[in-house]
């Protein structure tokens, strides 16, 4: 009964907390209201680079942290760009006329004051990044779905408390930024985003991990930093990871892991240093197997013995007596047959000599030496 009293009182807290948050954000808008509907009496003031940036054909426009209120018509007519950065301003919308900038592969937006995300800008389709962080955006409006190209998508630091199915309509999403918002839970039919590689949904509101991310065969870095989940399973299932954070989770140890996965979190050294050390031990292993196989497969030398070959010259010693002994009863004389005889002792003390003087092998005429 405590433990339910104190949980009780601690989520009665939490609500009250959010009333206050809300409540600021409401007075907030207001106050900004009343501060743009004060600045559009006078012209906005514009960077003194400004006329440089915009008269050069640089593909690349930096026009962030400049407080701008909207954007200048100047911008609109720039159609050689590539790259538009606006970030850091004070942006609550953009004109119609941005749709115009249909070059545009880059568009950067964060760090304004957009409720939603401008009209024209779902009209640039071939956008293949664009940067939404840190706006007061809830939702997307269903023109959302045009950015066919679009391959990376930030919206951190947003309102978004439920996952904005618009994205299931982009095919080529590879990475998502959801961090800082108040998603609870992932649809179930999430997996549809089959393109997806890269999701981080750190600074959530999940209790539970969303097992409908361990579908995801192809998911290489997941990041659920800072939410409140107890347990993880396992993410053998996932054999495209290589990054996994759950660092400011109530857990102590990670789930298990591929050995190819780096992990950040609470007792992530530790098992990291224990895989470093088994995969070192296995490496031993293989490396003392392919030797002992190796040493295996060597052939075994043999060397002819010495007796064997002095027992060969005997023999060939013998042969040169027996052609003198037949000689004599012959036709030649046997002072010629003596010197033959002779010449022949020579040839065989030759050898001999020759044998132990060079060592084992070959001569040159392929006769072996010991």
């Amino acid at each position: 009964m405590g433990n339910s009293s104190q949980k009780a009182g601690e989520e009665e807290k939490g609500k009250e907390k959010e009333k206050e948050k809300e409540s600021d954000r409401e007075e907030d808008i207001e106050e900004e209201e009343k501060a743009r509907l004060k600045e559009q009496e006078g012209p906005q003031k514009l960077p003194a680079c400004f006329n440089d940036l915009i008269s050069s054909s640089d593909p690349v426009l930096d026009l962030s942290h400049f407080s701008l209120r909207y954007l200048p018509k100047q911008v609109v007519s720039l159609e050689h760009l590539e790259k538009l950065y606006v970030s850091a301003n004070r942006f609550r919308n953009l004109p119609d006329s941005i749709a115009q900038l249909q070059g545009l592969r880059t568009l950067a937006l964060d760090l304004n004051k957009l409720d939603d995300v401008p009209l024209g800008v779902c009209q640039l389709t071939n956008l293949t990044h664009l940067y939404l962080g840190s706006n007061r955006l809830m939702s997307l409006p269903p023109d959302f779905r045009n950015l066919q190209n679009l391959r990376c998508l930030w919206m951190d630091g947003n309102y978004f408390q439920h996952f904005p199915k618009e994205l299931y309509e982009l095919p080529n999403l590879r990475s998502l930024q959801m961090g800082d918002n108040k998603l609870k839970k992932l649809p179930s039919d999430f997996c549809r985003m089959e393109a997806l590689r890269t999701i981080w949904l750190y600074g959530n509101r999940f209790t539970e991990f969303p097992r409908v991310l361990l579908k995801m065969e192809h998911l290489e870095i997941l990041d659920l930093d800072r939410n409140r989940i107890a347990e993880f399973p396992s993410l053998l299932q996932l054999p495209s990871l290589r990054l996994f954070s759950y660092d400011h989770n109530p857990v102590k140890f990670p789930p298990p892991f591929g050995e190819d996965v780096l992990i950040v979190g609470e007792g992530a050294a530790d098992a990291l240093e224990v895989r470093q050390l088994k995969k070192e031990r296995k490496e031993q292993k293989q490396r003392e197997a392919e030797a002992a196989a190796a040493a295996a497969a060597a052939p075994v030398e043999t060397k002819p013995t010495k007796q064997g070959i002095l027992k060969k010259l005997r023999m060939s010693k013998s042969f040169a007596e027996s052609d003198v002994a037949a000689s004599v009863e012959g036709d030649v004389t046997l002072q010629g047959k003596e010197e033959e005889v002779e010449s022949n002792r020579h040839t065989v003390v030759f050898e001999q000599g020759e044998l132990e003087h060079e060592g084992e092998g070959y001569d040159d005429y392929g006769r072996v030496r010991v």
